[in-house]
């Protein structure tokens, strides 16, 4: 790139000279401004969480100011006259009055929770998107793990929040809360004692949560996304097929000036529509609750979507319970909190080395899969999702069982037997899907592509015309990579000596795994139509591209070390 393809303004140029004179950051923030970035539009899942986050934190400071992280018992006499009289704590009594007498207080209120929501949601659709493309390959693993770390936070953050306004709907969930901790054997007691003061529901149980939630879990988590956007731009952005993308360079944009004014403008798009949200849309209403008391309880209580999960597995779970070395272990609720997530959470952790271990594939890998290119990862992903939402739907099985007009334990038993057939079903037919949309790109690239004119030969035959793949379609469709085989048990090797990682019940296991990876479709080379290969990969290695105007990179690149 030439020195004046970035163009620093008067003003902001000559505040970088005088910091750079006295901390000489110069060079590091110019080479921040040239970092290119690709751009496509899931990448903009992370931004969401990005932003969503510090929504959070700013919306979460301004509560702070009349929030009352107290249990200590009051009288209520404020704005919200249906309650007059009644007796609360003061931390549901500062909730009132944030909602009621604080100018602005319930919109920041109901921002908050939005942007709570929102920020799991984009965490989840993010964690999707980088496991259905193989973004989280080699040498992606750690930033892998701190993305699944920020999602278990995200978990704990969020119970912790909407538990403090100590309201009748957050106090059934502590409860619930409570009884999973004593599930745990042998310590399980101890632990919940500790963490409550005392019998539930006690007087410290708030104050702590609140240290957690608005101190200890928030800064572990903006460690976190530190941590995973500085290792992401050491190790470059991960880019989508197209033509012109290679292992060796980064088609996109700079971060000054267009990356950084589209991160702007995002954050007040994402502001401006939780605010919408806030303005519109009621979320936890806790005036229509009351405060908590442990004698009572309502049908319909669900916790937020991304608890669903843990809701939904307690209600499926059967009234099972043994007793182990003089104790009662709870299998009705020791399995339900920690079989579901145990497998979803350890299963992603595992994955990137389980398939390095399958697949022998040791290599970097900056080009992501088409997600139809990879059939077992995609076809497992979707049984995982399908393993998570039939959980969260049987978290709202009384709903269910309401709305559809049939019996609560019929819910139940669906759910039970879904749980198992479900997700095995649906690995084997999305990972039949992918390899009929991989043979519908072999076929692109024999025949071409349909255009809709049917044509009437001599012979009275019709026949649909097509026409060749463009150089930009072919690129996408040869950027497939398939992994090597691994030799078979007992099968030599190039040098004629069986390979001993292929020995014993190990062997077997990667072999099987290997041979379930490596099913795939040939994809033709497709001369037949006179357009070659035309993948662009013989662009110049070690380059990041900055696409200027109608996109062309040719012009815009410079040397990336």
């Amino acid at each position: 790139m030439s020195q004046d393809a970035v163009k620093i303004p008067k003003a902001l140029s000559g505040t970088g000279g005088w910091l750079d004179d006295r901390f000489h950051g110069a060079r590091g923030v110019r080479v921040l401004m040239r970092k290119v970035f690709p751009d496509h539009w899931s990448f903009m899942l992370g931004e969401i969480a990005l932003w969503s986050f510090v929504i959070l934190l700013l919306t979460g400071t301004y509560l702070a100011f009349f929030f009352v992280p107290s249990m200590h018992p009051v009288v209520y006499h404020g704005s919200y006259t249906k309650l007059d009289g009644i007796t609360m704590s003061q931390a549901y009594q500062s909730t009132l009055n944030i909602s009621f007498d604080i100018r602005g207080g319930l919109l920041i209120r109901q921002i908050h929770h939005w942007s709570a929501d929102l920020f799991m949601v984009a965490i989840m659709a993010h964690l999707l998107r980088v496991f259905f493309t193989g973004a989280y390959r080699k040498p992606r693993e750690v930033n892998w793990l701190i993305g699944i770390v920020l999602f278990t936070l995200g978990l704990l953050e969020g119970l912790f929040g909407y538990s403090l306004p100590d309201d009748q709907l957050s106090g059934a969930g502590l409860r619930i809360f409570e009884g999973v901790l004593q599930g745990i054997p042998i310590v399980g007691t101890y632990a919940a004692y500790f963490l409550f003061g005392g019998p539930f529901p006690g007087h410290s149980i708030v104050p702590r949560m609140y240290i957690l939630h608005v101190l200890l879990i928030p800064g572990l988590i903006l460690a976190l996304i530190t941590a995973h956007l500085f290792i992401m731009f050491h190790q470059k952005h991960t880019q989508m097929p197209a033509l012109g993308n290679t292992e060796k360079n980064v088609v996109g944009q700079p971060f000054w000036p267009y990356f950084l004014l589209k991160g702007q403008a995002w954050f007040f798009f994402i502001f401006g529509a939780t605010a919408l949200l806030a303005t519109f849309a009621q979320i936890n209403p806790v005036w229509l609750y009351g405060p908590y008391t442990p004698l009572a309880i309502s049908s319909a209580s669900q916790p937020d979507f991304y608890m669903g999960i843990l809701e939904g597995s307690l209600r499926m779970m059967p009234a099972w319970e043994i007793n182990f070395l003089g104790h009662t272990v709870s299998l009705s609720v020791l399995i339900p909190a920690a079989l579901p997530l145990g497998i979803i959470f350890t299963g992603l952790a595992l994955w990137p080395f389980f398939e390095q271990w399958a697949t022998g594939d040791r290599r970097e890998h900056h080009i992501n899969d088409r997600p139809r290119n990879a059939p077992v990862r995609t076809g497992i992903g979707i049984a995982g999702v399908c393993f998570y939402g039939i959980f969260w739907a049987e978290g709202a099985n009384d709903v269910i069982a309401d709305k559809l007009q049939i019996p609560l334990y019929t819910v139940t038993w669906i759910s039970r037997v879904a749980i198992i057939v479900v997700p095995i079903a649906a690995y084997f037919i999305t990972k039949r899907i992918c390899l009929g949309l991989q043979r519908k790109d072999a076929e692109l690239l024999t025949h071409g592509v349909e255009i809709g004119i049917i044509r009437q030969l001599p012979s009275g035959e019709f026949i649909e015309e097509s026409r060749p793949l463009t150089d930009d379609e072919r690129a996408v469709v040869e950027a497939k990579r398939v992994p090597a085989a691994l030799p078979a048990p007992g099968q030599p090797d190039d040098n004629g000596v069986p390979a001993p990682a292929s020995r014993g019940m190990m062997g077997k296991a990667r072999t099987a795994a290997n041979r379930a990876f490596t099913e795939t479709i040939v994809v033709g080379d497709g001369h037949g139509n006179g357009h070659g290969h035309g993948n662009g990969h013989e662009a110049v290695e070690g380059e990041e591209h900055a696409a200027v105007g109608s996109g062309e990179a040719g012009d815009g690149s410079h040397e990336e070390h």
